[in-house]
């Protein structure tokens, strides 16, 4: 990643960042490869702690939005690829943010894929009376991570990457073209493909109305705070004039307010 006209060679790991790869990596390690493919042999793990559409909207599964996020499937560059962009983006944006609203956002936009994803099988289903999808189970923290990459675009949008280590662009560019493809994606091999397209656009989606909402917030109330200390103290200046007149009887300073 090229930083303001010189490489960074080593991105700090963030502690919460840290803690969010440590616990993927646990429950891939000996949740899926251990227990699940190798003691059970039964994808146990998936049906549970993945998110399928018909367990959580039928079977009122509803931790399954949030327990996706930390299941990945037994290719390991899957969760490796995942852990990298989480590093690579999210210790800096942690960094700036502070750990606990980065953790907050990481969650809010992975949560947000995940039940954009529901309501979008939900609708392809009853449309298309194709209802496969319902019971196929989504794994992985990539919603979260589509999620960081579009606030790492709105934070620093002018930072350079290498798009495939080999065309320089800047980071909004960068991940301009990365959801371009994710459209691409799901028109061309619809909902069924074995990547969930509509889930890493759901973390787009959610991350960016997540960060406007906050942002809107924050600056209503800053402004309601300036409304109020200014109905309270006035303009908070005040001009001493003719202090010295003869004619003042009393020995208070006049104001203009």
């Amino acid at each position: 990643m090229k930083m303001g006209g010189s490489f960074q060679i080593a991105i700090p790991l963030s502690p919460v960042v840290k803690k969010l790869i440590i616990i993927n990596l646990f429950i891939w390690f000996f949740g899926v490869l251990i227990l699940q493919k190798w003691l059970l042999s039964s994808p146990l793990i998936y049906q549970w702690f993945g998110l399928v559409p018909a367990s959580t909207l039928l079977d009122y599964w509803l931790w399954q939005p949030f327990t996706y996020l930390f299941v990945h499937s037994d290719n390991v560059f899957h969760v490796i690829f995942n852990m990298l962009i989480l590093w690579w983006f999210g210790s800096e944006l942690e960094a700036v943010w502070g750990g606990r609203f980065f953790l907050l956002y990481y969650l809010a936009s992975g949560v947000g894929a995940g039940i954009l994803y529901l309501f979008g099988i939900l609708i392809y289903s009853i449309v298309s009376g194709n209802g496969a999808p319902l019971t196929s189970p989504v794994v992985g923290a990539s919603g979260a991570m589509f999620g960081v990459m579009i606030a790492y675009a709105m934070t620093f949008g002018d930072r350079m990457v290498y798009f495939m280590m080999m065309f320089p662009m800047n980071v909004r560019a960068f991940v301009a073209v990365i959801g371009a493809i994710e459209v691409l994606n799901l028109l061309s091999s619809g909902v069924s493909s074995q990547t969930a397209n509509l889930a890493h656009l759901g973390g787009l989606v959610s991350g960016f109305i997540f960060l406007k909402i906050y942002h809107f917030w924050k600056n209503q109330r800053v402004w309601q705070k300036y409304k109020t200390k200014k109905k309270t103290n006035g303009s908070g200046l005040k001009l001493v004039i003719n202090n010295k007149d003869e004619n003042n009887k009393s020995n208070q300073p006049k104001y203009w307010n």
